[in-house]
């Protein structure tokens, strides 16, 4: 990408602006996927992976009946949980994931989904993401989930080199107050949706990158996440 083409801005100028913006096109942030508890949330976000979170809605709501709390999840077979989520991609993983992270829940935390980095990661199909998430939407802990959206457009704004997830992450996490993460993740999401998509803006389209970067003249090619 090209971060040099904005002689105007300074990074921390372009931060401030840009939580400026996002406050004004999103002054309320629901969390995407229903969810009713903790435990709904963290299955929602595992079976998120790789998959949109409308799918992910349109499955989960005959799941979560079927399977409310890590006792009636875990006493679910495979089988009977990949019924459910079939047409999500990875879904005998996911399956498999699901019903081992119930049982687990039952072994090592009574049930209860554990508020802690360390032990979300160390369940079953949860990575450092679907912990970030959890710990900030389900326990207002502040996290900075990075996804492809979010990754995305650090690279437009500047704000990041894209050579990785944790480097974005990192870069992301010392340019905004520690305050606003749980916020701003998410309203960074809904931009990357709605204005800054992946093939709809090219760091020259959308009103952000226009205002961010008013002088641009190349398209700004980012890493994937």
């Amino acid at each position: 990408m090209q971060p040099s083409q904005n002689r105007g801005l300074r990074k921390n100028e372009r931060a401030a602006l840009i939580m400026q913006r996002l406050d004004e096109h999103y002054p309320e942030t629901p969390v995407p996927l229903d969810h009713s508890d903790p435990f709904t949330l963290l299955i929602a976000v595992l079976l998120s992976a790789q998959c949109t979170d409308k799918k992910v809605n349109e499955v989960t709501p005959a799941l979560f009946a079927a399977g409310p709390t890590p006792e009636a999840m875990a006493g679910l077979s495979e089988e009977t949980i990949l019924g459910f989520i079939r047409q999500l991609g990875l879904a005998k993983t996911k399956a498999k994931h699901v019903k081992r992270l119930a049982e687990l829940l039952l072994e090592r935390h009574e049930g209860r989904v554990p508020e802690s980095f360390k032990a979300l990661e160390a369940l079953p199909g949860v990575g450092h993401k679907t912990a970030s998430v959890v710990m900030s939407q389900a326990f207002d802990v502040p996290a900075f989930p990075v996804d492809t959206h979010i990754h995305r457009l650090a690279q437009r704004w500047g704000l990041s080199s894209g050579i990785s997830v944790t480097r974005t992450e990192c870069d992301l996490k010392r340019l905004f107050p520690k305050t606003s993460w749980n916020r701003l993740h998410l309203q960074i999401i809904f931009y990357g949706r709605e204005y800054c998509t992946a093939r709809g803006c090219d760091g020259r389209v959308c009103p952000l990158c226009r205002e961010l970067y008013p002088n641009r003249r190349k398209p700004v090619i980012t890493q994937k996440a």
